[in-house]
Formats: C-alpha cells, sequence, structure tokens
C-alpha cells in the first residue's frame, strides 16, 4: 500500500471539511463546550474542596470544644468526617455524586455515607455533569460521525469513487486516507482536554501518569468512533444510511446500555439496605453478646476472665471501670459484625460493577467510563476505600473514649454523672483521608479496560480489509 497516496487522500478530507462551515462551526462549538466544562468543573472542585475542608475544621473544633463529659456521652456526640475531592474529580467526578460525602461516626453504629449532591441537586444532575469526560464520552462521538458519515459514500454518490479507482488509487488507500484524516478530526476533538491535563500535571494539580493513561484511553476511545464511521460510510449504499447506522449504534451504546446495565445487574445482583443490614446485625449480636444482658454468658465468660485477670472477686474491686470494660467488649464485637456485612456488601458491588464491565465488549463508552473512574480516583472501588478507612478510625476513636472511660473514671463512688476534663477530647486524633494510588488499586480493571479499547480499535481496522475488497468489487 502507498503511504503518499493515503496521505494525499487525508489531505484532500481535511480540506473538504475545513471549507465546510458546518464542521468548523461544530468543531469550535464542541472545543468551546470542552474548554468552559473544564473550567466549570475546577471551579466546582476547588470550591467543594475548599467547603468539606471547613466543615471539617468546624466538626474537630466543635468535639475539641466540648466541656467536661462522661466519655460515653462523647461516644455518642460522635464526629463528622467528609471526604475530599480527588486531583482528576474535576475531569470525571464518577460516582461521587451519587455515594454521598459525609459519615457520622459513633459508637455501636457503622453509618452510611450521606448527603449525595445527585439527591439534593436538580434531576437534571442524573443525566450527567457537564464534565470534561460527559463530553467526551457523549457528545463528541456525534461530532465525528456527523462529519466522518459521508466521507466514503460521497464519492461514490457523487461518481468520483470510480474516476479515482480507475486513476490506480486503491480502495484500501482510500479508505486509510479518509481514516486517517477522520483519526485527525478525532485527534482535534481530544486536544482541548488533552491541553487542560497537561495544564493541570504542569502546575502539580494532577499525577502525570493518570493524567497520560486519561489521554490514552480517550484517545482510543474517540480513534473508535472515528473508524468505525468510515467504516460504516464504506460498506452502505449512501451516506443517509450510514447515519442512520452510526446513529443507531450511538443511541444503544452511549446512551441505552450505560444506563439501563447498572439496573439489571442491581436487580440480578441485591445488595441489603441498610435497615435489612441493621436489623440482621442486631439479631447477631444478640445470639453472641448482649453487652445490656447481666445475663449473657458471653459477658459472664468475660467478666469471669477481667476478675480472674486482675485478682479480684466481683466487678467493684477492679482497679479499672467494669462498665467502660464492658463497652470495650461490646464495641469489639459489633465491629466484627459491621467489617463482616460491609465487606459483604462491597463483595456484592463489585459482582454488580463486574457484570456491568461484561458489557465493554459490546459498549466501548462502558470500558472507556471504567478506565476514566479509576484513573480519576472516584469509582466505587475507591469509595469503598475511603469507608473502609472511616471505619478503622470509628473504631479506634470509640475505643478511645471507652479506654479513657475504663482508666480516668473510678469504679467506685463516681456519682450518678462522673466526668472527665475537656482537654482529653483534644488529645484524639483528626481523621485524615490517605488517598490511596488509584493504579495500584485499579491496575487489573485498568489494564482490561484499556485493553478493551485498543481490541475495539483493532478489530475495526481490521474490518476495513475486506471492507475495501468489497468496495472495489461495488465500483466495478
Amino acid at each position: 500500500m502507498r503511504i503518499s497516496l493515503i496521505g494525499r487522500v487525508a489531505r484532500e478530507e481535511m480540506r473538504a471539511l475545513l471549507r465546510s462551515r458546518v464542521a468548523l462551526t461544530a468543531g469550535f462549538i464542541l472545543a468551546a463546550l470542552i474548554v468552559t466544562a473544564t473550567l466549570l468543573s475546577v471551579e466546582q472542585r476547588n470550591a467543594i474542596s475548599t467547603a468539606r475542608a471547613g466543615y471539617q475544621a468546624s466538626s474537630d473544633e466543635a468535639f475539641d470544644a466540648q466541656p467536661n463529659r462522661h466519655p460515653h456521652r462523647m461516644v455518642h456526640y460522635g464526629q463528622y468526617v467528609f471526604r475530599p475531592l480527588s486531583a482528576l474529580a474535576f475531569f470525571d467526578p464518577g460516582v461521587d455524586a451519587y455515594t454521598g460525602n459525609t459519615v457520622f461516626l459513633e459508637g455501636h453504629r457503622q453509618n452510611s455515607a450521606n448527603f449525595a449532591e445527585a439527591r439534593q441537586s436538580s434531576l437534571l444532575l442524573r443525566f450527567g455533569q457537564l464534565t470534561p469526560a460527559f463530553v467526551l464520552q457523549t457528545l463528541a462521538p456525534l461530532l465525528i460521525i456527523f462529519l466522518a458519515f459521508a466521507s466514503v459514500a460521497r464519492e461514490r454518490e457523487s461518481g468520483t469513487l470510480r474516476l479515482l479507482l480507475a486513476q490506480g488509487l486503491r480502495p484500501g488507500e482510500l479508505i486509510g486516507g479518509k481514516a486517517l484524516a477522520h483519526l485527525g478530526v478525532a485527534a482535534a476533538v481530544g486536544l482541548p482536554a488533552a491541553i487542560a491535563l497537561i495544564i493541570a500535571v504542569a502546575v502539580g494539580l494532577t499525577p502525570p501518569l493518570a493524567s497520560l493513561l486519561l489521554v490514552l484511553a480517550y484517545g482510543l476511545y474517540l480513534a473508535i468512533w472515528a473508524v468505525g464511521s468510515v467504516l460504516a460510510s464504506s460498506v452502505t449504499a449512501r451516506g443517509r444510511d450510514a447515519l442512520t447506522v452510526l446513529m443507531s449504534v450511538w443511541m444503544v451504546t452511549v446512551v441505552l446500555l450505560p444506563r439501563s446495565l447498572p439496573e439489571v445487574a442491581a436487580a440480578r445482583i441485591d445488595i441489603p439496605t441498610r435497615i435489612e443490614t441493621d436489623v440482621s446485625i442486631a439479631r447477631e449480636l444478640k445470639s453472641i453478646g448482649d453487652s445490656h444482658n447481666p445475663d449473657d454468658p458471653h459477658f459472664a465468660a468475660f467478666k469471669a476472665q477481667t476478675l480472674a485477670k486482675y485478682g479480684v472477686a466481683t466487678a467493684d474491686e477492679l482497679p479499672v471501670q467494669w462498665r467502660g470494660l464492658v463497652g470495650m467488649e461490646g464495641e469489639r464485637l459489633t465491629s466484627v459484625l459491621f467489617d463482616r456485612h460491609a465487606s459483604e456488601a462491597f463483595a456484592r458491588e463489585q459482582s454488580q460493577n463486574d457484570l456491568v464491565r461484561l458489557f465493554g465488549a459490546i459498549s466501548p463508552v462502558i470500558s472507556l467510563r471504567q478506565a476514566s473512574m479509576t484513573l480519576a480516583g472516584t469509582d466505587v472501588e475507591s469509595h469503598q476505600d475511603f469507608l473502609g478507612q472511616v471505619e478503622r478510625f470509628r473504631y479506634t476513636f470509640v475505643q478511645a473514649l471507652n479506654l479513657m472511660q475504663v482508666q480516668q473514671i473510678p469504679n467506685l463512688n463516681a456519682g450518678e454523672d462522673p466526668r472527665i476534663a475537656a482537654h482529653n477530647w483534644q488529645t484524639l486524633p483528626s481523621f485524615t483521608y490517605v488517598a490511596p494510588d488509584t493504579l495500584a488499586l485499579g491496575a487489573g480493571r485498568l489494564a482490561l479496560n484499556i485493553g478493551i479499547l485498543a481490541l475495539w480499535l483493532a478489530v475495526l481496522a481490521g474490518l476495513c480489509v475486506p471492507a475495501a475488497r468489497r468496495l472495489g468489487k461495488v465500483s466495478q
């Protein structure tokens, strides 16, 4: 195949596109939309991050400023923690708008994340936020389709196809040149977003490797639409037929499947509600140990072990407070149940996501979204990591207060409302979320999703070979 002729076809196609006012106007509008979405998303991310940091500082100050109190009252007074946004959340907010960002920490209970933005905002949020990811995933393919659907069919309909082939141009060179030109269009479409990521890396806002892989993933995705559009144009008799096929594919793969598959996964793999989980935990707790029941076998045995450990005959003779020890043991038991039920719920969520990922083979946007959320640190796995860190902190926080009760409140003659000094609250550490390495956390999923995108592109490019043979036969 002669590379020079492929390049010449590509140049002529680009000239035709540049002479089209519709193409230039649509391209300018999409570029402006990407730039606008980026600026708005960065501003929104910064505003949300500042607000959450302020709320966290206010919650910590309110806790530290509490007066002399019984430690168990502080266990139930609790503390709020807020999830910080990841650096690349401006590019792709992922599931953050739906999972909640605030958790209330207290004893004997593992609370869910609340205040999801999608539940407090307009219903329009459910149709997609105006972010660079949304524009590139949903709107950019439309521009590529409208610019490429007639690329080969136009030559056939105008009668120039036979003339070109009669002059020695091979069908494969024609399709290759057209595809090369529209790959350039796809690159131009993604350029504003790539520049935004480069700037973000340059100013130290985003990690370089994750940003580079985002550019790669979206580049593969846009290339799929460019090559697929040229392929459709080469195998259909008329340009409008190619447009119908491409729009149908876009509707199914970009709009229908991504919105319906999560519902299918939720229907097939059920996850217990918060209330169902609480009821189950309460039932299990009664079977293994009820700290409020003085005749409970577990706590009776625990009391015997404790008395033997300190060498005393009754709880009143203990050098530490018995009720505080009971509280620590009860918290340990409930936390074991919390961890198990949370792990089971996380496993079910993973099963749901795995089911959705299987359809990446028929909808490249699913693979792109999974890769994009993984790289941005806004996927379900990142949210689960946050909840895991929160629960570990909650347990440490509650047990530290229980230990204050054990050590600082007398076992005898404590009075009706024993309290400890307020400075103790300030000795407790504040919650600090340590963001995971997104590449390490989702390396396997990321490799799979990018591999699926690359396979899509390779298959479409391979289908251009038989399409070229068919084009040569039809034109004869």
